[in-house]
């Protein structure tokens, strides 16, 4: 299987299966002299790790990472740094009752008419659970944009239920299951998964994630555009089936007028008097807040029957036991952060060695 590895400069290679022994990833491109600690890169595994709350999946998993390679004396050597999380909570067995029947919405069939084979043990590669290793990454991506940059993530919508946003407020998103920036939604997200939980079901979402502080110039203007690799990026995430760059979609629906970000001086300094362009023109970075929402499909794995064929050509029907999430999307936040660091420090490393 090809196409393990993301990124240019800064790249990480993943590698394990959801039910295997352990995953892990290999971050090649760091710069040397970095402090790094595992200490640091915990903080936001901890963020995504599943059993946290009765809204994600049961599986309790401590997602403890281990660098094995890369960092000597607490800083990085510009090697390769090699970190794993071992699996404890596999439980294989939940997925014996499929094992020849194709899950609908899930990669079951493709990765078997692809590859001759697949992984029924929670699908192997094709499983959320190599996120992990993504925000572990992320985690040092972080470290190499510095302290200057914040990446914040958020849940704006589940199902056809929205935040209001005049109640937004980031330093609620830690303090509820949903990462929600609006405290007012907290009570009807939980009666809303309840219901679908309840009804064997499973509910979208949409998660937005803003950049502030990321500086001018970052990107380039045709095949390697900033916005165009956050899309890649954030398209790349298990479930995800659309991306918006600032005003998105509805740029379409907005006046020549509406939708240019005009801009004056302050000082001898350009601001902005909008951003419908989510931070990025031309493919390069503004100085102004990258903005990018992403929609994450319904968990595929619910226990309303659903039709489908099994490996020897027979219709069949299948609901999928185990311990799943009802609304995937939740657990996502965490995810859009740390691609969204990934990109932003790749650009920087890519913009330093062409432009000093």
């Amino acid at each position: 299987m090809s196409f393990n590895t993301f990124g240019h400069l800064f790249r990480f290679t993943t590698f394990g299966e959801s039910h295997g022994p352990a995953i892990g990833c290999v971050v090649d491109g760091t710069p040397p002299g970095i402090p790094l600690t595992e200490a640091e890169i915990q903080v936001f595994m901890d963020k995504r790790r599943p059993g946290q709350s009765k809204y994600t999946t049961q599986r309790k998993e401590s997602d403890t990472v281990k660098i094995i390679s890369g960092v000597f004396e607490g800083v990085t050597t510009g090697a390769p740094i090699a970190l794993m999380v071992e699996n404890e909570d596999a439980r294989s067995k939940d997925y014996d009752d499929i094992k020849n029947t194709f899950r609908p919405g899930h990669a079951d069939y493709t990765y078997f008419k692809k590859y001759g084979i697949r992984d029924h043990r929670g699908g192997g590669r094709s499983s959320a659970r190599e996120t992990a290793m993504r925000v572990a990454a992320g985690a040092i991506a972080r470290k190499i944009l510095g302290p200057g940059v914040t990446i914040r993530g958020a849940l704006v919508k589940i199902g056809d239920t929205a935040v209001n946003r005049d109640n937004w407020d980031w330093a609620e998103v830690d303090n509820n299951p949903f990462f929600s920036p609006d405290p007012d939604s907290v009570k009807t997200f939980e009666k809303l998964l309840d219901d679908t939980r309840k009804a064997g079901s499973s509910l979208g979402a949409v998660i937005e994630v803003v950049a502030s502080g990321v500086p001018v110039g970052l990107g380039a203007p045709v095949y390697a555009k900033l916005d165009a690799d956050l899309a890649g990026a954030m398209m790349g995430i298990n479930a995800v089936k659309g991306v918006e760059i600032g005003a998105g979609f509805e740029a379409a629906r907005l006046s020549g007028e509406e939708n240019a970000d005009e801009m004056r001086m302050d000082g001898d300094q350009v601001t902005f008097l909008s951003n419908n362009a989510g931070g990025v023109l031309g493919g390069i970075s503004t100085g102004q807040d990258i903005v990018v929402c992403f929609a994450v499909k319904p968990t595929s794995s619910i226990l309303t029957p659903r039709k489908t064929v099994d490996t020897a050509g027979n219709d069949a029907e299948v609901s999928t036991k185990g311990r799943h999430d009802p609304c995937v999307g939740i657990r996502a936040v965490p995810i859009g952060e740390a691609m969204m660091a990934c990109v932003l420090a790749d650009h920087l490393l890519l913009h330093k060695a062409q432009c000093g």
